[in-house]
């Protein structure tokens, strides 16, 4: 008998184009997931303020939805959100080290209760609520994630200096429009849905997995020690490609749809039997 799937998936560059539309055929793939009987989610690497709408638009169902990079994850609990698990760590030293090497950079950290604070603004990021404070204010207190943003510095940039600082005690990724995003040590979209997977009692060889992002690479790693599907998008650069054990076509050209499409359906499977 087939079983229902849990499904975690990253937002921009998956389920998002860079101009933040849609995908070709992911509302129609999504809808025709969830009604089939699987458990379709949100894992992303974005705050939960950032996160909401998309839930809504594509009609997920799903109860618990994971944010910044795994740090965070929600429950819903009848018409509202909950903040169900929160991971936090002291970002002093983290910070100390960064502004040593980045004088010039824009710095953000999220709070345990989802506010953000910041030194300057930070184009692209979602700052509704947040506080604009000095740089000894941002380690006032525990946070679940620091973003550093410093234009003019490329991957490459971030790569040197991420060796160069020796942040092997948090865990970071580097977007793809070269920001840092810092996260507590061991944590990443993976162990969350792990938590999720666990607290719903599902079989760890039915998740799927979808994103194009180096902070995919942990969520991929989760999905195929289990047993899982770990697929990468089209346009995904070639390390993230590796730690996948499926690629689809590019976000422009629907390959999360193409992906979502080839789950079975287990009400139907249950009825033919």
């Amino acid at each position: 008998m087939t079983e229902a799937w849990l499904v975690g998936l990253d937002v921009d560059g998956t389920i998002l184009l860079q101009d933040e539309t849609m995908s070709p055929g992911v509302v129609e793939a999504v809808a025709r997931v969830r009604d089939a009987g699987h458990l379709v989610t949100i894992a992303t690497g974005r705050s939960w303020i950032a996160t909401q709408r998309y839930v809504e638009e594509l009609g997920m169902t799903a109860e618990y939805v994971v944010c910044s990079n795994g740090a965070v994850t929600m429950r819903r609990v009848g018409d509202e959100w909950e903040r169900w698990n929160v991971e936090t760590f002291d970002p002093t030293p983290v910070l100390d080290l960064l502004r040593d090497r980045l004088p010039q950079a824009r710095y953000m950290v999220e709070l345990a209760s989802g506010q953000r604070l910041y030194t300057q603004q930070l184009d692209d990021w979602t700052l509704d609520g947040g506080r604009q404070v000095s740089f000894e204010q941002l380690a006032e207190e525990p946070v679940s994630r620091v973003v550093v943003v410093s234009p003019g510095h490329d991957e490459e940039d971030f790569h040197r200096l991420v060796a160069d600082a020796g942040l092997n005690e948090v865990s970071y990724a580097i977007g793809w429009t070269a920001w840092l995003d810092i996260a507590p040590n061991g944590v990443d979209k993976g162990t969350a849905l792990e938590r999720v997977r666990a607290e719903l009692g599902l079989d760890g060889e039915r998740v799927l997995v979808a994103g194009d992002g180096r902070n995919d690479i942990g969520m991929f790693g989760w999905a195929r020690a289990l047993g899982g599907r770990a697929v990468a998008m089209g346009q995904a650069p070639d390390e993230v490609k590796d730690a996948a054990n499926e690629v689809t076509l590019d976000v422009v050209d629907g390959g999360l749809a193409r992906a979502l499409n080839t789950l079975p359906a287990p009400a139907q499977v249950r009825a033919g039997e």
